[in-house]
């Protein structure tokens, strides 16, 4: 079987010691074809578990996405619609000349912030993974690991965060930084819910995702592992959120619509399934078909595709909808994928994407941000996904 060489890819990788354990599950014309429970979950011999907590990191931003565009089918949210009608703090904010130039340097932005600028992360908000500049380095202040600062209230955390100016105009730039936290307040106050029930009622419930959550209680907390992330210059492993006693053993002030969230590879496969089915669920519909087919159509300009992501030329194979990459450059990509293909990964080493043409999900869960913008061991996942396609 083809997808053994998958299974043998993770195994070497916990040998080697680059991870302690991983679950990979590949769903295809709505049926499990693999999946994979392998090595630790805590690095010290506790047998790892298919229904392990796993930090989604940016994975986030697709539910918070989808959220979203929930509220827009209702009527209640245009892509178009400025963003500041709903958070008056964000009025007046101000954008600087240069990204990372003087906080006194700044002029008027040419536009409000609309709804599409934070679901195409094209606010101007600063980006928390860039310190370069004071900017930036005012932005990590509101950062704990990959997500919103869980110990101060949603009001005071975005005050905070109309302090710190734009570092590009609203709609020039992709910048991954703050525009799915800005989405999830926005989602709370047009819902009049707080986020998380939003969430558990429209999307989570209806889906079956009952282990995704903000935190993992005294019922969970065993079930997350630790967190690891790789030093650039030295390539050490360093323990970056310990499970019990770390960020997510506790609940936040306000959950975080850009990292926030723990779950399963079973969960975010449900998730990914309703995408895969142009927005159906068992009970009905969460997103009609129209809607996913604009999530999954590319926003990018020729321009911004250009623009290097994290210094690396993300962009030349694939573009941004909705919360979504989608490939459409295969050649481009160098490896064995289908136009049409989308997803996204999370920076602890977590990577989902869905093929409409091989009616393919994949889910990989790790513990472990490799400082790459594409980690090889998930690029090599979705080319030992790809090679076991035998029809």
């Amino acid at each position: 079987m083809r997808l053994a060489r998958l299974t043998a890819k993770l195994q070497a990788l916990i040998d080697c010691d680059e991870i302690p354990g991983a679950v990979a599950l590949i769903l295809r014309h709505g049926e499990e074809a693999h999946c994979d429970v392998l090595g630790s979950i805590d690095g010290q011999g506790t047998p790892m578990r298919r229904d392990a907590l796993w930090r989604l990191g940016s994975m986030t931003k697709v539910v918070t996405s989808i959220a979203a565009l929930i509220l827009m089918e209702e009527g209640k949210l245009r892509l178009s619609d400025r963003i500041d009608q709903w958070l008056a703090e964000l009025r007046g904010q101000r954008v600087l000349q240069k990204p990372n130039g003087s906080l006194e340097d700044v002029c008027a932005p040419i536009r409000p912030i609309t709804v599409e600028d934070l679901l195409t992360h094209r606010a101007g908000f600063p980006s928390y993974a860039l310190p370069q500049g004071p900017a930036a380095r005012m932005a990590q202040s509101l950062m704990a690991g990959s997500s919103m600062r869980p110990d101060i209230g949603v009001d005071e955390w975005l005050g905070k965060l109309a302090e710190i100016p734009l570092i590009h105009q609203p709609g020039e730039r992709m910048v991954m930084g703050f525009s799915s936290d800005v989405l999830a307040i926005l989602i709370q106050r047009v819902a009049g819910l707080p986020f998380e029930q939003f969430l558990q009622e429209r999307i989570f419930g209806p889906l079956g995702m009952s282990d995704t959550v903000f935190w993992a209680d005294e019922s969970r907390i065993g079930r997350l592992g630790p967190a690891y992330s790789i030093n650039w210059l030295t390539g050490k492993k360093i323990l970056q959120d310990p499970g019990p006693g770390g960020y997510f053993s506790r609940p936040p002030a306000h959950p975080s619509g850009g990292g926030g969230l723990v779950s399963t590879a079973d969960d975010f496969a449900r998730l990914g399934t309703m995408l895969l089915r142009m927005g159906r669920c068992e009970d009905g519909r969460i997103l009609s078909r129209k809607t996913v087919e604009l999530m999954t159509t590319d926003f990018l300009t020729a321009e911004q595709r250009a623009q290097p992501y994290f210094g690396y030329p993300y962009w030349r194979d694939r573009g941004f909808g909705l919360g979504v990459f989608i490939t459409d450059n295969i050649a481009a990509r160098g490896g064995p994928v289908s136009v049409g293909q989308y997803g996204w990964r999370g920076a602890f080493g977590t990577y989902w994407f869905n093929d409409p043409q091989e009616d393919l999900v994949a889910v990989l869960m790790l513990p472990v941000s490799w400082p790459a913008v594409i980690p090889q061991p998930l690029a090599d996942f979705e080319t030992l996904v790809y090679q076991a396609i035998d029809d």
